[in-house]
């Protein structure tokens, strides 16, 4: 009888442990979680939406030239000191021939191509009378000339020439001279793109002269 009892006893204490064994209150196996993928859920980075529309390329196809030069510095030689940042800083002396019939205006527009950040705009001079053909060395940085032409903004923001003075290297410099069948309708101190905006289409004759500086 004890026998039984002690073989019954055990037998309830293995079953009871059993039980609890397989209970749902046991701890389960942990799963990995993926670290968060950055470029789903980093934020969309956005783009600048440009204000105004930039101005059409000024067009030169079939444009008849007319001839630029100047007594400072012939095509494709050096400019001299005096009309650069390294000198007096002048204005360079310009003739030119007569523009095709039916100019109304003439624009002056000098940049520098080569400058490290792009296009360096030097001189904007615009409503030049059409029966003009020279300018004289040094025009002063007036917003109106005597004559009645018009400074523009140069690349520093501030009207009248600026010379030469590339930070390295030997850069080129263009006078490019537009012959317009209109006088522009533009106030004194206007940008460079808004100039070319305002002369697209207009353009019937063009003229161009290249000097270059090395500091």
């Amino acid at each position: 009888m004890k026998r039984y009892w002690t073989f019954s006893c055990c037998m309830l204490v293995i079953l009871t442990l059993s039980a609890c064994g397989s209970s749902g209150n046991a701890t389960p196996t942990a799963t990995p979680v993926p670290e968060p993928d950055v470029a789903e859920t980093a934020p969309d980075v956005q783009q600048p939406t440009p204000t105004t529309s930039p101005p059409e390329e000024v067009s030169l196809e079939n444009v008849p030239r007319f001839d630029l030069v100047s007594d400072a510095f012939l095509e494709g030689f050096p400019i001299p000191a005096d009309y650069t940042c390294t000198g007096r800083d002048d204005s360079p002396p310009l003739t030119w021939d007569a523009p095709p019939t039916g100019t109304l205006s003439l624009v002056l527009i000098m940049d520098d191509p080569d400058a490290p950040g792009g296009t360096w705009t030097h001189w904007v001079l615009y409503n030049i009378p059409a029966g003009q053909y020279q300018l004289p060395q040094g025009i002063l940085p007036s917003k109106q000339l005597d004559d009645g032409s018009l400074h523009g903004k140069n690349s520093w923001d501030d009207i009248g020439y600026r010379g030469p003075c590339p930070p390295s290297g030997t850069h080129r410099y263009f006078f490019k001279l537009y012959a317009l069948d209109i006088k522009l309708d533009l106030p004194h101190s206007a940008k460079r793109s808004e100039v070319e905006a305002a002369m697209a289409g207009h353009i019937i004759g063009y003229a161009e002269l290249m000097g270059t500086f090395q500091k």
